[in-house]
């Protein structure tokens, strides 16, 4: 067996301390021989602390030697004249033997003690980076990634047994063959393979056993695997229970937007719906009437009959938005386009109320879907005049803040507390002091806010209890060319 360079070095170095402390001892300094045993010993315990105790033995030996050599008398004979002396050079030498010893365990312990360390590291990088997904089939495919790259192995792979899948670091291998894995999971037992760098552990959590993993290309400690095993264990539970959550949330959630939307329908469609079916009642029946009266059925009948086809526009607009149908027809455009026409098509709801509009004439285009943009700023302003008094104005502005076009509309109306500005954009909600005086679906607010937020913006509301509220929202300004 051919030995290693570095080994034949280290044995010279061993040889050459010892004799450098023969030759300090023996001709240039003038010691007593314990002192020179100690020094010896020392030596010993430097190297044996260094390059463990294969090193250590030798050197232990060869010191005994010179040191009955050099030291005892006679000098320069391995004879030994004073039995004392057999007692200190065998003292010595088993001295020398056990502290190498002692030093030899001291350095595996620490260096176990390290390598536990860093595998606890790992293992805590690992933990955290299963924490990152919260779904389960996403996390299934990176579990193996990040094996690999935490713990340094070549491939990873992880069989799920409820769904009789495979999920690899890459390609399949043959020391992590699909048979060998779903063999694991379904016996529960672990294989070890350490010639050729090979390891299968099942996955459980209790008794319940989920799959299997398997590593291959580097060897891990048992305890490291089953720690491992443990944490994929309680992640896979883990986003499986936060899957079902979501799914229950989302339930609960449908379930009372449904009934939220059955109830807003119910009350809003049947006033238009009962105001048109009187109407039209009372001009089939053979009373006799004026052709003024006639005139105001046919009106309200119109009247009604807008009313309900805007709340079925929202309805449909809301579901287009939840469901991102909505394809934006994004250019640059001047606000004030927008503007004017959600005052044209909001003439009829804005009633007798004042608007004034303050709009610079040298503000830059924002990017924005004008048609889009024209029914936020509709839904502003009827809001507007919906929720404040007849007489009381309402004001449009805009300007250019932090590289955005900043659109408000401001009202005089009530205001909005602090707990209702947090709810204001939620679906069907509507204030709990305005909800049975003024009209609505509560939509119109929600539909504001994804508009906006379709166009990379934020809507914002300030309000003041007896001073009226401010809507704002913010659209980037198109780049010049």
């Amino acid at each position: 067996m051919k030995i290693p360079v570095i080994a034949i070095a280290r044995s010279a170095i061993t040889a050459l301390i010892v004799f450098c402390l023969v030759i300090l001892y023996f001709k240039y300094v003038y010691v007593n021989p314990t002192t020179v045993a100690l020094s010896f010993l020392v030596a010993i315990l430097v190297v044996s602390a260094a390059w463990g105790l294969r090193y250590a033995i030798p050197m232990s030996i060869l010191s005994t030697l010179c040191f009955n050599f050099f030291f005892l008398p006679p000098i320069k004979a391995f004879t030994i004249a004073d039995p004392q002396n057999w007692v200190s050079l065998v003292a010595f030498l088993f001295t020398s033997l056990v502290a190498s010893h002692l030093s030899e365990r001291v350095r595996d312990e620490a260096r176990e003690s390290a390598r536990r360390r860093k595998e606890v590291e790992r293992l805590y990088r690992f933990s955290k980076q299963l924490l990152l997904t919260d779904n389960i089939v996403e996390l299934l495919k990176v579990i193996p990634v990040h094996v690999v790259e935490t713990f340094g192995v070549e491939n990873a792979a992880i069989h799920l047994g409820d769904r009789d899948k495979i999920y690899r670091s890459g390609a399949e291998i043959e020391q992590l063959s699909s048979t060998e894995l779903k063999n694991v999971s379904a016996a529960g037992e672990p294989e070890f393979d350490r010639e050729h760098k090979r390891a299968l552990v099942p996955v459980s959590m209790g008794l319940r056993r989920l799959g299997s993993l398997g590593i291959a290309g580097g060897m891990l400690s048992r305890e490291t695997l089953e720690a491992m095993s443990g944490l994929i264990a309680i992640a896979i539970e883990r986003a499986g229970a936060v899957d079902t959550l979501m799914r229950n949330e989302a339930s609960r959630e449908s379930e009372r937007l449904r009934s939220a939307l059955l109830d807003s329908i119910t009350h809003e469609f049947r006033t238009p719906l009962t105001s048109i079916k009187a109407s039209a009642t009372s001009l089939k029946s053979e009373a006799a009437m004026s052709e003024e009266q006639r005139r105001d059925f046919v009106e309200i009948i119109d009247e009604e009959s807008d009313r309900l086809n805007r709340l079925i526009g929202e309805a449909v607009e809301m579901a287009r938005l939840d469901a991102n149908e909505v394809k934006l027809e994004l250019g640059p455009h001047r606000i004030r386009e927008a503007i004017d026409e959600a005052l044209e098509e909001s003439k009829n709801g804005i009633g007798g109320h004042p608007v004034e509009v303050r709009v610079p004439d040298n503000l830059p285009p924002a990017v924005m879907d004008v048609d889009w943009i024209r029914k936020v700023l509709q839904h502003l302003i009827e809001n507007a005049a919906k929720y404040s008094p007849e007489d009381q104005p309402i004001f449009i502005s805009a300007e250019v803040r932090n590289g955005r076009l900043i659109t408000s509309v401001a009202d005089r109306g009530m205001g909005i507390d602090d707990l209702e500005r947090s709810m204001i954009f939620d679906k069907f909600y509507r204030g709990q002091g305005q909800r049975y005086r003024v009209q609505g679906t509560g939509m119109g607010l929600a539909i504001v806010k994804a508009i906006v937020e379709a166009h990379g913006g934020r809507i914002e509301v300030s309000s003041q209890l007896g001073n009226g509220s401010v809507f704002s929202f913010g659209l980037p300004v198109a780049s010049k060319k």
